[in-house]
């Protein structure tokens, strides 16, 4: 799998508002971290945030750009990228994620770990040139 490949898929079905194939790129066992409020945000609350953001069309746009990958094998990737989310009230929020994506039993891959990066970590990877 290649990582450019998986965001450019995860923006798609996002800015298409496609929840079922958007959900499909999401592990069952994921966890979310470094989301201000939350200790860990579960498949569960991912499911239940874009069926709101869907319904609701509250996402104009969602694109990634950078891609640094930390470490690879047959069945798991890790990497960052800068995700952009673009909502419909005009608002923009940009955050450097870590993402682990694995390949599951039925072979689809998808997101097993998020983390959202601290601010000195993002400008950190910047000026180092990575992302």
């Amino acid at each position: 799998m290649n990582p450019l490949e998986f965001l450019a898929v995860m923006a798609e079905t996002a800015n298409k508002l496609d929840f079922d194939a958007h959900l499909n790129l999401i592990s069952k066992q994921v966890n979310v971290y470094g989301v201000p409020d939350f200790e860990v945000i579960t498949y569960d609350d991912w499911f239940n945030q874009c069926k709101h953001e869907f319904e609701n069309k509250l996402l104009k746009k969602v694109s990634y750009q950078g891609l640094n990958i930390l470490a690879q094998t047959d069945d798991r990737i890790m990497f960052k990228s800068i995700e952009t989310v673009e909502g419909s009230d005009g608002s923009v929020n940009s955050s450097g994620i870590e993402f682990i994506i694995q390949k599951e039993e039925d072979g689809q891959w998808r997101v097993a770990q998020e983390r959202i990066l601290p601010d000195d970590e993002l400008d950190s990877d910047k000026r180092r040139g990575v992302l």
